[in-house]
């Protein structure tokens, strides 16, 4: 088993100011998210300039910081927010939601789309590929930050969690280590990140039908996260929803499945145009 030392969740201070390695994850994803839309604005069936690249990136990551916040707390901590209003702006004690996020993006799309007079689903076809590395760099801050780890596992790759700051993990006690745990983090930044994004980049890589890329990204991301589900602990406020095994994660997962599949028939079943 391996030992997890917690990594001190602030990476460098300047005064007053303290820089945490989750923020730095966030800026990581925007960063590349830019860099990469750059390059697929620059392919041949493109339509973009730099202008409306850099513009569709900023709103983005108001609707992302936004949703993925309000997000969360309507999604996990609602109990929270109607005894405690203004705990929806303490963003520094943390909670962000990928699905409220992913509400967020898709008001920012819906407006874009009709500011530049282009379809929405042309919009999500040219944005998907770039979410997974932004994706897999938020799992890595989670994983710094020592939050949403997996159930117990007696798996050799099982990481045992310091009892002085999980003391609960403990039976109270502040020494010695946990039982080992999934690093569901690190498997949700392979799969949503790094695996997700592969498909999704080779997939774009030339003309498809209108909807398609889209819809494959609800889809990847859907069975992912599903399935990861099932080794990761659920939130303490909420627990298992059903079955004894059922998230609200998993919960929220669906309709992604379900319009990702939509989508994928739309664009092959009545052969949409292509997209971009």
């Amino acid at each position: 088993m391996i030992q997890y030392h917690q990594i001190d969740p602030v990476a460098f201070s300047l005064g007053p100011l303290h820089v945490r390695w989750y923020g730095l994850m966030y800026l990581v994803g925007f960063l590349g998210g830019w860099w990469l839309a750059r390059r697929r604005a620059e392919r041949p069936w493109g339509r973009w300039s730099a202008r409306q690249v850099d513009d569709l990136l900023f709103y983005l990551v108001l609707g992302v910081v936004l949703g993925g916040r309000i997000g969360y707390v309507f999604f996990y901590q609602f109990p929270r927010l109607l005894g405690d209003p203004l705990y929806l702006f303490r963003i520094w004690e943390g909670g962000m939601s990928f699905h409220g996020g992913l509400l967020g993006v898709l008001l920012v799309l819906w407006w874009f789309a009709r500011r530049e007079g282009r379809s929405f689903l042309e919009l999500g076809d040219f944005l998907a590929p770039l979410v997974p590395l932004g994706l897999g760099a938020g799992r890595i801050g989670n994983f710094i930050n020592g939050e949403l780890w997996g159930r117990v596992t007696d798996l050799p790759w099982g990481m045992r969690l310091p009892c002085a700051a999980f003391p609960a993990e403990c039976g109270g006690s502040f020494a010695g280590w946990s039982p080992p745990h999934h690093p569901s983090q690190l498997y949700e930044a392979t799969l949503e990140g790094l695996v997700l994004f592969v498909i999704l980049w080779l997939f774009s890589s030339r003309p498809r039908p209108q909807g398609a890329v889209s819809g494959l990204f609800l889809v990847g991301y859907g069975v992912f996260r599903f399935l990861v589900e099932f080794v990761r602990e659920p939130d303490p406020q909420l627990g298992y929803l059903a079955f004894g095994w059922l998230t609200m994660g998993q919960v929220l997962t669906l309709p992604m499945l379900l319009a990702g599949a939509g989508l994928l028939w739309y664009a092959y079943g009545r052969k949409a145009g292509p997209g971009r």
